[in-house]
């Protein structure tokens, strides 16, 4: 650790040398302002500089270390916010230029949280228009590019966040996930995350003028990017700290109760209709490989109703959409942006009426029966996507290219539809770039789902350590 630049270390590293006094707060987050700096302007990740303003707080924070103590278990680590939620006195566009002046009254509750825990914000990162693509472009601040490769997506919604963490810009990303906007970014370049269930992290923006769909309610959630498990575990900690403004929050502790050993895992490599990639295969294998030797029993056996649960996500998804969504899209949106959307009403038929209520009202069994699967298989080994990338913008591509990377996409969509946590790390190469995995995990058991990712990790290695041997 020591023998290497500041801005690569840990959240969990530097949070030990500021208790330990070895470090200040002023020079953790005045290294990760320099590094975003001197990085961005080549990937564009972070679309507002907080840089002056994050100092002045690190500078607080060592007068408090030295007064009281940490003031939390983030205390010192420098972060970035996703410029879709609000953080009191900046704008909160969600990438649409119309919406550039709406500028937040307060604090959502994850700002709020991880302020709380200690966490220094020193930007805000980039999301496509309305953050509803799986790549990171807009019409206001341009294109985010992936550290790894120009050519390929840096994912999406949360691009800008996985880009900017994963190139030192900050120790941990704040992201989030409607249909797998942590998942993709993390896939994409090589980090990882747990997308938490319904009802962990809470969520709301004072800003907002009305309040989200019934689905978006239920399906959207909040959660972070790291480059090493440890550092989303110590996050999410944080994060789930209670704030009345939710009416879905569960003021439940993170980690629960030791599980029965060994923990059964089930695993499945189907990937349906689409075809999967020989590098995907490898990964998978090699995550089973890691998981066995870590103890786990692990069982190939299909999960229940998986391409019915995320067919049936995305016609309720967009029917919702469809009503709430698409004036603002169809008046403010940019030309690329409302193409993309009539790719999705084809591809995915948008239930109304009747057919609404009764999808919503079906969601309950595909709920039963993966909670009854789960009672047996606490974790579930699956691929994400059936790719191992694709090209930054591949969802521009008509319906080749929205099937390939949001249809297939189906151990994404599904999870959000069920309010399952879900879990990424990569497990392997291919072509110089990161190969992911995925794991889904019962209901408030994310710390499980981190625990298998870890076991992973450790067989695989520190995807980002690798990165940034090929910048130097």
């Amino acid at each position: 650790m020591e023998d290497r630049p500041l801005w690569q270390w840990s959240a969990c590293d530097l949070v030990q040398a500021m208790a330990e006094r070895r470090l200040s707060a002023r020079e953790a987050v005045g290294v990760a302002v320099d590094r975003m700096r001197a990085r961005n302007p080549c990937i564009n990740a972070v679309v507002d500089d907080l840089g002056e303003a994050a100092l002045r707080r690190a500078e607080e924070l060592d007068r408090r270390l030295a007064e009281s103590g940490p003031a939390g278990p983030l205390h010192g680590v420098p972060v970035t916010i996703k410029e879709n939620i609000d953080q009191k006195g900046r704008p909160t566009p969600n990438g649409v230029t119309a919406f550039r002046d709406i500028v937040a009254p307060e604090d959502s509750p994850v700002v709020r949280n991880l302020e709380r825990a200690g966490a220094v914000v020193i930007g805000r990162t980039n999301t496509p228009e309305f953050s509803f693509r799986v790549t990171t472009d807009n019409e206001l601040h341009g294109r985010t590019l992936n550290p790894w490769d120009e050519r390929i997506s840096p994912g999406g919604s949360s691009g800008g966040a996985s880009a900017a963490v994963m190139s030192g810009m900050g120790a941990i990303a704040h992201g989030n996930d409607i249909g797998g906007s942590l998942r993709y970014p993390s896939i994409c370049t090589g980090a990882t995350t747990v997308k938490p269930g319904l009802g962990r992290v809470p969520a709301y923006n004072p800003s907002a003028r009305v309040e989200r769909g019934l689905l978006a309610q239920l399906m959207s959630v909040q959660g972070v990017i790291a480059r090493e498990v440890r550092d989303v575990r110590l996050a999410m900690g944080a994060l789930v700290a209670w704030d009345p403004r939710d009416p879905w929050m569960v003021p439940m502790p993170f980690a629960g109760p030791p599980p029965q050993r060994p923990v059964r895992v089930a695993f499945t490599r189907n990937t349906y209709e689409f075809d999967l990639h020989p590098a995907v295969a490898e990964a998978l294998e090699t995550a089973r490989q890691a998981l066995s030797d870590a103890g786990y029993r692990v069982e190939e056996v299909e999960p229940p109703l998986v391409r019915e649960t995320a067919r049936e996500a995305l016609s309720c998804l967009m029917g919702e959409v469809r009503v709430l969504m698409e004036p603002d899209v169809r008046k403010y949106g940019s030309a690329t942006i409302n193409a993309i959307f009539d790719e999705y009403f084809r591809q995915f038929r948008p239930y109304e009426g009747d057919d609404l209520l009764a999808g919503m009202a079906r969601r309950a069994r595909y709920v039963r029966e993966w909670l009854l699967f789960l009672e047996e298989h606490p974790l579930v080994l699956t691929p994400f996507l059936p790719v191992p990338n694709y090209r930054w913008d591949r969802d521009t591509e008509g319906a080749e290219g929205v099937r390939e990377v949001f249809a297939g996409g189906l151990y994404g969509i599904s999870m959000n539809f069920l309010g399952l946590p879900a879990g990424i790390v990569s497990a392997g190469m291919h072509e110089g770039l990161p190969v992911g995995v995925q794991i889904v995990g019962r209901r408030f058991r994310e710390d499980l789902i981190l625990d298998a990712l870890e076991a992973i990790e450790q067989r695989v290695g520190v995807m980002a350590e690798r990165l940034f041997e090929r910048e130097a």
